[in-house]
């Protein structure tokens, strides 16, 4: 059974940092396009970042609202993808939520709350 697990969110104030953890069971997150998206109350889930499989060659991708501020990056060994989160906006707040992708077989977890107070 996969199961991909968020970890990490909270309430931080503005130009604060916070570290979002996305453990995986069930699969090898190397084998993955792993990312990390968002939503909030009444709009669309977005895309924040994403690393693509390491035989993809683990490119980085990360949404125009985010670059230099956030990383996205994996540790193969412990099987979790994380995200850095530096100098939050209030703009930031929302459940952030992590996805594995295979062949658009895509797993989601159940997202953890950021809180980015002004």
């Amino acid at each position: 059974q996969v199961q991909v697990v968020e970890s990490g969110g909270g309430l931080v104030q503005a130009g604060g940092s916070l570290r979002l953890d996305c453990a995986a069971s069930g699969i090898t997150v190397s084998f993955y396009t792993m990312g990390w998206y968002r939503q909030t109350p009444g709009k669309q889930r977005e895309l924040v970042a994403t690393i693509s499989s390491v035989g993809s060659g683990g490119s980085t991708n990360y949404a125009d609202s985010v670059k230099g501020r956030f990383t996205i990056s994996r540790d193969n060994a412990k099987n979790t993808v994380y995200l850095q989160m530096n100098s939050l906006k209030p703009e930031d707040t929302a459940v952030y939520y992590c996805s594995a992708n295979k062949f658009n077989r895509v797993y989601w977890g159940q997202g953890t709350q950021v809180t980015v107070s002004s």
